[in-house]
Formats: C-alpha cells, sequence, structure tokens
C-alpha cells in the first residue's frame, strides 16, 4: 500500500504528507494513529505530538523552529505557528565521523574524458570567446554569428522555421484566428556537419561586468573567466579587451596562473584600442580562433578514472518534496563520489541559514569551520546592511509548496551534500583543489550559483528542482532531477532523470542516487546527451559582491 505520510528522521516531531490529506482523517505509521486536525495538502506537514507555546519542532532531526502558539497533535504547520528564533552559533569541533556508503561496484570505474596538461580531465572539450568589459559584448555577438553556423555548432532553427510558417500564412490574406490555431510539424533545421568534430562547441560568455562599480567586482570577474579559462572542459580561449577597462588583461593572467602555473592552452588576446577598427579586430579574431580550433581538434577522448570527476549540486525551483527525494539522491550521489576519491561542490550559502551548526561540525579542520561561519556572519550581515535578511530567502510559490520558513528550506537543501565530511570552505570565486566535500560561497540564486560552480571547477552539475527550472551552462554538462514523477511527466523536454520513484516508494534513496551516478559516466564519456545541451542552455551569470540571495 502506498505511504500517504513520511517521518524523515526517528527524531523529527513533523509527518510530511506525500498526498492531499482531509481534515479528520485518521493515518496510520509506525502503529502510531495521527487524526489530523486540518486539511494538509501533499508536500505540507503536521505535528506529531503536543507541543506547548516556544517548545521546539525538528525536522530532518535538526531544530527547525519553535511553536508560536500551542500545536496539538495533527495541526498543520503554516507560517504563523512556527518561527526560528535567531540564535548565534558556535564552533564546535568537528564531528567526523562518515558512514562510507558502500562503492564495490564502482571500484573500477571509469569514463572517457579529455586529458589536460595540468592532469586534469574535462567532460567535454569547447572553445571560448570571452570579453573582459561589456564593451566589447557587441563584437563577441559578431562574432557568434560568424562562426556558430559556418561551424556546424547550430543545431536547430525550430522556432526560426514556426515563425516563418506563421509569415506566410499572413502574407497569404489568412484570417488570424486560423493562423493562431494552424499547427505546423516539427520543423526542426539540423545544421551541417561539425568542421571540428572533436570540439563540443565554440561558447561566448557575455557579461555585464568589467568596469564601473567597485576594483573588487573586477577582481572577482577576472577569477571567475580565469577559472572557465583553465577548466577541464575548455580546450582554448579567444579574449577581447577594449583597453582601459578596470578588468586588465594583466589581472585575468594572474588569476589564470593562480589556477594553473603552467598553464599551457591556446589563449589569443586582442585589444581594440590598440588595433583599432572593429573590422581588424573582427578579422583577426576569427582567423586566430579558427587556426586554434584546428589544432584542438587533434584532442581526443581517453579512459580515466572516476576520481577526476568534480561535481556541482545546486537547486532551483524547490517543492516539498526536494529535501525527500532529489536532494538526498544527489547526496547519496555525492558521498558514493567521495568515497571514489572525487570532488563535489556544495554551494548556495543563503540555503545553509539555520543549519550552520550542523554544516561547520562536518568540517576536517577547524579553521574550516571558523572561516565557514566567518563567511555566513559575513553575507548574513551584508544582507541585513541592505535591508533584508536571510530569512526572505524562501519566495511564495515555495511557501505554498510546503517550504514555510527558511530553516525547512536549508535543511532540505543540506541534503544535497550527503554525509561526508566537509574537506575544504572556499570563497568565491576560489577554485576546488582537495577531494571530497567543497563548500564555495555562493548566492542561493541558481544561475549565479551554477555559473560560480564550474568557474571553481565543476566538470558537470547535478541540479534538482520541484517546479521546473530550464537553467543551462555553457561549459559543464547541468543534470536536472524532478523531485516529483508528475513534474518531470509535464517537463520532460528539459529534466534528465525522475527522482519522484523516491516518493511513490518504487526505488529508495540508494538506488536513485546509484542510478543517477552511472548516469554521470554515461555523460562524462560524451555517450549521454543532457537536456540543457540538447536545448542549448548556456546560462552565465556572474556574482558582483553585492546583495543577491
Amino acid at each position: 500500500m502506498e505511504n500517504k505520510i513520511l517521518k524523515i528522521h526517528p527524531e523529527d516531531n513533523v509527518i510530511v504528507a506525500l498526498q492531499d490529506l482531509k481534515q479528520g482523517e485518521v493515518i496510520t505509521l509506525d502503529n502510531e494513529n495521527y487524526t489530523l486536525l486540518d486539511p494538509v495538502k501533499a508536500m505540507h506537514k503536521f505535528i506529531a505530538e503536543d507541543v506547548a507555546i516556544g517548545e521546539g519542532i525538528k525536522m530532518y532531526g535538526v531544530f527547525v523552529g519553535v511553536a508560536k502558539e500551542y500545536l496539538p497533535k495533527g495541526r498543520q504547520l503554516n507560517t504563523s505557528n512556527i518561527q526560528y528564533p535567531a540564535n548565534d552559533y558556535t564552533i564546535d569541533k568537528g564531528k567526523t565521523d562518515w558512514q562510507r556508503p558502500n562503492v564495490e561496484n564502482w571500484q573500477a570505474a571509469s569514463f572517457w574524458g579529455y586529458h589536460r596538461n595540468d592532469g586534469t580531465v574535462g567532460v567535454a572539450n569547447y572553445w571560448l570567446v570571452i570579453p573582459m568589459v561589456f564593451c566589447e559584448n557587441r563584437n563577441v555577438d559578431l562574432m557568434k554569428e560568424a562562426l556558430l553556423e559556418n561551424l556546424g555548432y547550430r543545431t536547430q532553427k525550430k522556432y526560426n522555421q514556426f515563425t516563418k510558417n506563421l509569415v506566410d500564412l499572413y502574407s497569404t490574406g489568412k484570417d488570424l484566428v486560423d493562423i493562431v490555431n494552424a499547427d505546423f510539424e516539427d520543423a526542426s533545421l539540423h545544421a551541417k556537419d561539425r568542421i571540428f568534430p572533436n570540439i563540443d562547441g565554440v561558447k561566448f560568455l557575455t557579461h555585464q561586468g568589467g568596469c564601473g562599480g567597485i576594483r573588487q567586482d573586477s577582481e572577482a570577474l577576472c577569477g571567475l573567466l580565469a577559472g572557465y579559462i583553465t577548466h577541464p572542459n575548455v580546450a582554448g580561449v579567444t579574449v577581447l579587451s577594449l583597453g582601459c577597462q578596470n578588468a586588465q588583461v594583466s589581472i585575468l593572467e594572474k588569476e589564470i596562473h593562480k589556477r594553473s602555473p603552467a598553464f599551457d592552452k591556446p589563449m589569443f588576446i586582442l585589444e581594440q584600442q590598440k588595433i583599432g577598427k572593429e573590422s581588424d579586430l573582427l578579422t583577426e579574431a576569427i582567423k586566430q580562433t579558427f587556426a586554434g580550433l584546428a589544432e584542438v581538434n587533434k584532442q581526443q577522448r581517453k579512459e580515466a578514472s572516476i576520481k577526476k570527476l568534480c561535481i556541482g549540486l545546486a537547486s532551483g525551483g524547490s517543492d516539498g518534496f526536494s529535501g525527500i527525494s532529489a536532494n538526498p539522491a544527489i547526496g547519496y550521489t555525492a558521498d558514493l563520489l567521495v568515497a571514489l576519491g572525487g570532488k563535489v561542490i556544495l554551494s548556495e550559502f543563503p540555503e545553509l541559514c539555520g543549519v550552520e551548526r550542523g554544516v561547520s561540525d562536518r568540517c576536517l579542520r577547524e579553521e574550516n569551520a571558523a572561516r565557514f561561519t566567518e563567511l555566513m556572519k559575513k553575507y548574513s550581515a551584508s544582507a541585513v546592511n541592505a535591508g533584508s535578511t536571510f530569512d526572505m530567502n524562501p519566495s511564495q510559490d515555495k511557501i505554498k509548496e510546503g517550504l514555510i520558513s527558511d530553516v525547512i528550506t536549508s535543511a532540505g537543501a543540506a541534503q544535497k551534500g550527503g554525509t561526508s565530511p566537509i574537506v575544504d570552505v572556499l570563497d568565491y570565486p576560489e577554485k576546488v583543489t582537495r577531494p571530497g566535500l567543497n563548500l564555495l560561497c555562493t548566492p542561493g540564486n541558481d544561475v549565479e550559483s551554477t555559473t560560480a560552480e564550474v568557474g571553481s571547477g565543476a566538470t558537470m552539475v547535478l541540479f534538482t528542482t520541484g517546479l521546473g527550472r530550464s537553467t543551462g551552462n555553457p561549459i559543464a554538462p547541468v543534470i536536472k532531477l524532478s523531485t516529483n514523477t508528475a513534474l518531470f511527466n509535464k517537463m520532460n523536454e528539459i529534466i534528465d532523470i525522475d527522482t519522484g520513484t523516491i516518493i511513490s516508494g518504487e526505488e529508495t534513496i540508494e538506488e536513485v542516487g546509484s542510478r543517477i551516478l552511472n548516469f554521470i559516466l554515461e555523460v562524462a564519456s560524451g555517450r549521454q546527451p543532457v537536456k540543457a545541451v540538447v536545448n542549448g542552455q548556456d546560462d552565465f551569470i556572474p556574482w558582483k559582491r553585492g546583495i543577491s540571495l
């Protein structure tokens, strides 16, 4: 019989509804009966025992709030009867005992990737075109127009053809109602074969930074761009500079050397104020890029150990099932990869608000726990100074889906990080260097955090969503996972994996997490395309160190 409710952790006094429940309904779980005093929608929660005013409420085995009023057993929890008191948190000696998962099935696992001279291995092979400042975005766009279709990288013009069909109907004098109701066959047009078959694409990282603002913004931008240039998935780069911007090429070169002292990828830097005419700049940039592509096209995939993978963990459009299905599933995948010697990145610091103590306790070194605490407090203080707070992070859509407080959201979001010890704590846009679970300070904004994770070295990203989110990244495959089957069936054009089988009881968290790891190996070897890549979803948003939750 399908379960209607779920108690996530033995210490919890909160029960999660897995489907819509009626007021007065009596439900049994683990030989205990619960009579519902209110209707409870799927993904929302009710209290499992009588709780007095001010008494604690636990979910995921962690403290998520106190009762603002007397809560009798069976009462639905909502924003009006639960609150999280603002308590300071301190550093404790790390609790790093870890129950390693069984990785016997993957001890000899490998993938086929692109080996770089610095010892890293990419799961893809891209050429980058990067502007140092937003003033060069137009020139980058002109290069994009000149290169993509002619090199065979523009794979579809489905909606261009769709619009042409509408224009043709309008030109023949068809009635507007007939035009709107017209049904056309799939008119996707596929580009010619790639001129350089071993290059997965040419990617253009336009942005709005590089000048204006504060110098720290330009330095952070140069660090992020250096992270992309030195990234294992990148074969070479063309850099366009105006010349007078804050983000100077010298800063970029310093950041590149910091990440890769023996950097040897082809990199062409062209400065418009030195060259002069736009036509001269663009013809030279296109010629050099073409020559670079011809050279790196000689690279081919070779076998590599699974420990060469670096996986980013992210989420967007979360719902009340996120912390029950998709997040713990990729958390188990993360534990498997850590046990096998790989690297994992957990970011989105605003979504760790309220669970800081549990996170810092997992740090292997006290200095890492101290740095995490410092970064969280500094970030939180900057939000307060701007008239906001971390607890403003849950959107109204999330609240409707059962995430009634920032702490419940955070407790569920933290499930993405699995249970392994934390080996390092990094500030944006630092590079990940240690095998194991790494924390990276980023906003909760999904595109900014995903952009940052890839800049720090993630060769692909696991991205969970409960409401539907179509994000991707220019150079790293973003594998999207739905928290529920209904969403997967509705939006499977943009979602790769359904973890709703955990909610239905068809699979366990461990079974889904193992399935995800097998999927990762197929993607890393170039055998399994992900929806974000197929759809050309190339989101890239650098984080300015202002307030972005």
